[in-house]
């Protein structure tokens, strides 16, 4: 086993030869969006994306559905339709999968993939100096939580959709890109950001397996969703928000100019989220033109200090 669950990594990696890695994770959840064919293609985004985290390449998964004994096999063709079409264009085949007789609706995937035992991208070793970048807005949780009320404006929702269903897969291909112009050392640590929102990966990369670091984000420079701030000002929030705050506790200092609803939004839970990347700074600007080339609308988000309390720093 290379990679296991003692750092609460984003999947698991075992050794089955010679430079060849198996990947493998697991994630499954009930709908977010009304639209069941929408829905199938963002849980399948969601799944694959800690492979493209490990720095790895999907190659097969099995589903994994949760249906009502009474339910319209119509919504549930189209929930499988929809993760299918994103299985596909990732290139990552469907090979079978288990289904459950049950009261609410479940989807999700079991992914397989590879990776190269030398290349594997962990959530740990944050180096002092690192630069912080972020790959897609946050806001999921909040609007998502605003479409249950009935309060989520057409272009906030749009916008959630489009980045929950958006792979992974041309960030990781330009951090590839860069560790083959900068070379393997480049990018310290990478995680995509999920459940535990922002400041809760942050934090599994501060703890890190040996390093000593703490992690300063400028909450001006996090990219947020359209609709984000006014859903987080008008206390549309998300019980999996409240339970990041209460499991961060004292792990977050935040400066005095950092605005209720900022503070918010990055504990909002999300839902198939960006990748936190820690890179060395001297790579900061061939990663930048890197994700531009790849239409990756990446964002400089802070930096890795020598390790203080409070863990992490948002100011």
């Amino acid at each position: 086993m290379l990679v296991g669950f003692s750092t609460n990594d984003d999947a698991g990696v075992y050794l089955l030869a010679e430079g060849l890695g198996l990947v493998q994770t697991v994630d499954f959840f009930t709908p977010i969006v009304d639209d069941p064919f929408t829905f199938g293609q963002i849980a399948a985004a969601n799944s694959l994306s800690d492979v493209y985290a490990m720095g790895g390449r999907p190659l097969s998964a099995l589903s994994l559905v949760g249906f009502p004994e009474k339910g319209d096999p119509a919504i549930l063709e189209q929930i499988i339709r929809g993760g299918l079409d994103k299985m596909q264009e990732a290139r990552c085949t469907v090979i079978g999968g288990h289904s459950i007789r049950n009261e609410d609706i479940q989807f999700g995937y079991s992914v397989s993939g590879i990776v190269n035992p030398l290349q594997i991208w962990r959530n740990v070793g944050a180096q002092r100096n690192d630069v912080l970048l972020l790959t897609k807005a946050l806001g999921t949780g909040v609007i998502s939580t605003a479409l249950k009320k009935d309060r989520a404006t057409t272009e906030s929702l749009d916008a959630a959709i489009a980045s929950m269903a958006r792979l992974n897969h041309a960030a990781a291909e330009a951090l590839h890109e860069v560790e083959s112009q900068c070379g393997p050392h480049a990018i310290h640590a990478v995680t995509d950001v999920t459940g535990f929102g922002l400041l809760g990966h942050a934090r599994e990369m501060a703890l890190g397996d040996s390093s000593a670091v703490s992690l300063e984000i400028e909450h001006q420079r996090v990219p947020l969703l359209p609709g984000a701030l006014d859903a987080a000002r008008g206390g549309l929030l998300p019980g999996g928000l409240k339970n990041n705050r209460e499991f961060l506790g004292d792990c977050v200092g935040f400066a005095a100019h950092v605005s209720e609803e900022h503070r918010a939004l990055l504990f909002d839970p999300q839902t198939s989220g960006g990748l936190l990347v820690a890179m060395a700074a001297d790579a900061l600007e061939a990663t930048l033109k890197s994700f531009e080339r790849h239409s990756v609308p990446a964002a400089r988000i802070g930096r890795v200090l020598p390790k203080t309390s409070p863990l992490l720093s948002v100011i």
